[in-house]
């Protein structure tokens, strides 16, 4: 059975690091629970984090049960009696257009949270400023419909915004601090005058930050964050979402057939890459992929000098390389009828064999948040690997699941 398997160690290790640039910054850390939700990883992060941001009612009561501290929302609209299940939990709501505000405003300026400053209400922004690399995740590309554009926003009278006291800028996709500095002076430009009004006392900077990958640039990450702090006194809030749970998980996978077919050599997986790791195909992005072995009766070429981010005991990691780099070179597929759920071409150190376990590096993010019950093929296991070495499934999915979701 393939299972995704998350180290609890590499989730405390991300977590400390985060608390650590926030509070040298003096920014509150939340959660981007978009990008990873799973309860018993939560139990670990909270620990580390302010709270939660949410995109809807269903990951605010999550964070609300799960997490606790503060409940930040965002939506590029809400219902209304979903936007009053919220007035109830949430202690920012973020909202995307200024009609949308002028619709629901009166009912959340008299909400009796709101009377008693228990919850406080923002508007997302489009700086019209662009760094992404992938127009499908690119919230500044041409025709988006999220946030209201910085210059409508600036022309905004007092009426229209009345109550209205943070502003939401999100942009930015597994970028630096230099790309958030580079967007928030465009930003500026436009919406200096508003943020540096009394009415507005929060910040939202969003999400998009790799703050823990090893080359991102902590240092002026922590001084643009005082910088904004001090010149404009608002609370400043981010939502990474990668960042808590990079280099944390592996999906485990074994190979079910090996076939020659029109010129390839196919390796069929237990796991479908449009259901359980539909990034692949959407950003898209090549994982790194390792086979596990654990037996010695054949000799083995040695080790790779990188390792997945779960290792464990006793097996034996050999890294794959690009198609063109080896001699035994396979096409990783599902064992679905969709003909483009492919991995990609794969080489390898030695022979695949039927049975073997085959590691998708870096798959805690983005992945159990987007997996579906497609062509029924069965969901992995979900496990943890808590600190002291032990291994937990903290859930198992049956036909029950499947049959429910359609």
């Amino acid at each position: 059975m393939a299972e995704y398997v998350i180290s609890a160690a590499a989730l405390e290790r991300n977590g400390k690091q985060l608390r650590e640039v926030g509070d040298a910054g003096g920014a509150h850390m939340l959660i981007a629970l978009k990008a990873y939700a799973g309860v018993p990883g939560l139990t670990y992060l909270k620990r580390y984090a302010e709270g939660c941001c949410a995109s809807g009612l269903y990951e605010a009561k999550l964070a609300a049960e799960h997490v606790g501290g503060h409940v930040a929302v965002y939506s590029p609209a809400y219902r209304e009696e979903e936007l009053e299940e919220l007035l109830d939990i949430a202690h920012h709501i973020d909202f995307n257009s200024l009609p949308q505000w002028e619709r629901m405003g009166e009912l959340c300026r008299n909400h009796p949270r709101a009377q008693r400053g228990e919850v406080s209400f923002g508007l997302r922004v489009n700086p019209g400023y662009s760094t992404g690399h992938t127009p499908l995740y690119d919230p500044c590309a041409p025709g988006s419909r999220l946030g209201v554009e910085a210059s409508r926003l600036a022309e905004a009278g007092p009426d229209l915004l009345r109550g209205i006291s943070g502003l939401h800028l999100h942009t930015l996709c597994e970028q630096g601090a230099q790309e958030l500095m580079d967007t928030f002076r465009a930003f500026e430009k436009s919406c200096g005058a508003l943020l540096a009004s009394e009415d507005i006392r929060y910040l939202n900077l969003g999400g998009g930050h790799w703050i823990t990958q090893p080359d991102y640039d902590r240092a002026a990450l922590v001084r643009f964050l005082r910088e904004v702090r001090e010149r404009y006194g608002v609370e400043v809030y981010l939502e990474p979402g990668e960042a808590w749970c990079i280099h944390t998980g592996v999906l485990r996978a074994r190979v079910l057939d090996i076939f020659e077919s029109l010129g390839y050599r196919h390796a069929v997986l237990d796991v479908s890459v449009s259901a359980h790791m539909p990034d692949v195909l959407e950003m898209p992005y090549r994982p790194q992929v390792y086979l596990a072995r654990t037996d010695c009766s054949e000799p083995l070429p040695a080790s790779s000098s990188q390792l997945p981010a779960v290792c464990l005991p006793g097996e034996h990691y050999l890294q794959a390389g690009m198609a063109e780099e080896g001699e035994y070179r396979y096409r990783l597929g599902a064992p679905t009828c969709l003909a483009g759920d492919v991995l990609g071409d794969f080489s390898f150190p030695c022979p695949l064999r039927v049975g073997d376990v085959l590691v998708m590096d870096d798959m805690t993010h983005y992945t159990m948040v987007k997996t579906t019950h497609f062509n029924g093929v069965p969901h992995p296991d979900i496990v943890m690997l808590h600190p002291d070495g032990r291994l937990e499934c903290t859930r198992r999915f049956g036909y029950e699941d499947y049959a429910k979701s359609q």
